[in-house]
C-alpha cells in the first residue's frame, strides 16, 4: 500500500525540501499551496499524514488540524503543523487543535522522517484495523456486493487491534513518564 502524504505551504522553496525528502523514502506527496486546495484534496488523495504551514493563506493550519480532527474519514491522519525557523507557533493552540507535532523549516531530513514514520505507522494501522476492509488503492475499485439480509459489521481482526494498542502504548509511554515523574517531583516540592 502506497503512504500518500499531502505538503500544505505557500513557500515553493519549503515545498521542494519537503517532496524531495518525503519521495526519497518512497512516499507518494501531493501539495498544495493554500487552506482551500489542502481540504478540497483530501477526499481524492486519503493521505495518512499532512504536513500543513500554521500560517496557510485562506485556512490556518491549526483550523486544517481541527478540521481533520472532527472528521470521520481523515481523522487517523497524522498531522504536522510547519513553521518558518523565526515564525511564532502557539504550542497550546496547536495541541487544542489535534496536532501531533511541529517541524520548524528549513526542513531537516532526519528530524523530519523521525517525526512522521511513527505518525504514518499509527495511520496505517488505524485504517487497516478492519480486516475485511483493505485499505484506499490496494485493491483498486469496490466490486458490488450481493446480499440476501441483514448486512453483517465488518470483523476487527484481535491481532491488529492489538497491534495498533502496542504501537500506540510503545509511542506515548515515554511522554507518559516523564509527566508523572515532573508532578511528583512538583509535589515533593523539587
Amino acid at each position: 500500500m502506497t503512504t500518500r502524504v499531502l505538503l500544505a505551504d505557500d513557500s515553493p522553496h519549503a515545498q521542494r525540501m519537503g517532496e524531495r525528502i518525503l519521495r526519497e523514502e518512497g512516499y507518494e506527496v501531493v501539495t498544495v499551496t493554500d487552506g482551500s486546495a489542502a481540504l478540497a484534496s483530501l477526499d481524492e488523495i486519503q493521505p495518512d499524514l499532512i504536513l500543513v504551514d500554521v500560517f496557510l493563506p485562506v485556512h490556518s493550519g491549526y483550523d486544517i488540524c481541527r478540521l481533520i480532527r472532527a472528521s470521520e474519514v481523515h481523522r487517523h491522519a497524522g498531522v504536522i503543523l510547519i513553521a518558518g525557523l523565526l515564525e511564532p507557533v502557539d504550542e497550546e493552540e496547536a495541541r487544542r487543535a489535534g496536532a501531533d507535532s511541529v517541524l520548524k523549516k528549513p526542513f531537516e531530513a532526519s528530524v523530519v522522517l523521525e517525526t512522521i514514520r511513527p505518525l504514518i505507522d499509527k495511520s496505517r494501522f488505524s485504517r487497516g484495523l478492519f480486516a475485511d476492509e483493505p485499505s484506499v488503492g490496494e485493491t483498486g475499485p469496490a466490486q458490488p456486493v450481493q446480499t440476501t439480509g441483514p448486512i453483517a459489521p465488518p470483523q476487527i481482526d484481535p491481532d491488529r487491534v492489538r497491534a495498533a494498542v502496542t504501537v500506540a502504548l510503545d509511542r506515548s509511554l515515554p511522554t507518559l513518564v516523564q509527566e508523572i515523574t515532573e508532578k511528583v517531583l512538583i509535589a515533593l516540592g523539587h
